[in-house]
């Protein structure tokens, strides 16, 4: 299967209209794996302990006061939200985060499965001290990824058969020190990461354009420089952009906040162009879960959606050790 969280990569061939071909067919079986370069696992490891240092400062004074060094407990994290169709993701983490207090914490359930409320997720066990000490940050992590999963989720559904063809994708519009976790919860819920970074992808934006002139001086310009050693990516907001941008050469149109009716327009006039096989379109700006099937009925290649992780909605869990 082909993995669409790396098609805005220079080296990536996925969706690659310029060969004649369009996205290939998702199926409910099938599953994305997130790819991210810049971050191993080392990496991810060492963010993890940082947000715990964030948390502890120099200890933790009301456990250290209450709790015996040596006391041992169990616990298990559940699932406190009465939402539907919740994804839970950040599972992966919170085991990292327990297993760096020194406690040992065993997945009840895989990150990216449908859970309700009263599920036990994961279980922990361990020092009662250490146990405390990593819950608050393995909870945040855990709360903020599922309800980006889920959240994502949603939007997916409201595609039905669509889905398979329609891309869900994130942004760069997430927490600053986050984003591996943001971009890793989108793709559990079923979405697409988009660029990561900067030097990721040549995305052109209308600042760009004021300041060098018009969309063909920024491509011709772009693939001056780069030619097929990164992608380019150009926004516009008018049907003359779309044809100026693919005629000068690039890999994605973005369709920055036109209205469903025009994007249709848009897509039926450049089929009759015959340029609709040449290459990707993007539709972003505005969209939200009332009007995404509207956008998705042109068959758009990706719509991207920045409240998928600016505006989150946490999913609520909590570690309960009995008595």
């Amino acid at each position: 299967m082909k993995n669409y969280n790396n098609f805005y990569n220079s080296n990536s061939t996925h969706l690659n209209r310029r060969n004649g071909q369009g996205p290939e067919e998702k199926h409910d079986e099938d599953h994305e794996e997130f790819s991210y370069p810049f971050q191993s696992e080392v990496e991810k490891r060492a963010t993890l302990a940082g947000f715990l240092n964030e948390d502890i400062g120099t200890g933790d004074i009301t456990s250290n006061l209450l709790i015996p060094e040596d006391a041992t407990s169990k616990g298990t994290i559940v699932c406190k939200n009465t939402g539907n169709n919740i994804i839970v993701s950040g599972l992966s983490e919170a085991k990292i985060i327990f297993d760096i207090c020194g406690c040992e914490a065993t997945l009840l359930v895989e990150d990216g499965s449908k859970i309700a409320k009263g599920m036990d997720v994961l279980a922990v066990e361990g020092s009662s001290r250490s146990i405390l000490k990593g819950e608050r940050t393995a909870l945040n992590l855990l709360m903020r990824m599922s309800g980006i999963s889920t959240h994502t989720n949603h939007f997916i559904e409201k595609l039905g058969e669509l889905s398979k063809t329609v891309r869900i994708s994130s942004t760069r519009k997430t927490v600053p020190g986050l984003r591996y976790f943001d971009k890793k919860a989108v793709v559990i819920g079923g979405g697409i990461s988009h660029r990561v970074r900067l030097d990721q992808l040549i995305l052109i934006k209308d600042n760009h354009i004021a300041v060098v002139g018009s969309v063909k001086k920024a491509i011709e310009k772009a693939k001056s420089v780069y030619g097929d050693k990164r992608k380019i990516e150009c926004e516009v907001n008018d049907f003359g952009g779309i044809v100026e941008a693919i005629k000068s050469g690039a890999d994605i149109v973005m369709l920055d906040n036109f209205k469903p009716e025009d994007v249709k327009d848009s897509l039926d006039k450049i089929r009759k162009l015959g340029l609709r096989d040449k290459i990707i379109i993007e539709v972003s700006g505005g969209i939200n879960l009332d009007n995404i099937y509207d956008y998705a009925i042109a068959k758009p290649d990706v719509i991207s959606i920045g409240s998928l992780t600016h505006s989150v909605q946490a999913i609520d869990f909590s570690l309960e050790i009995p008595v």
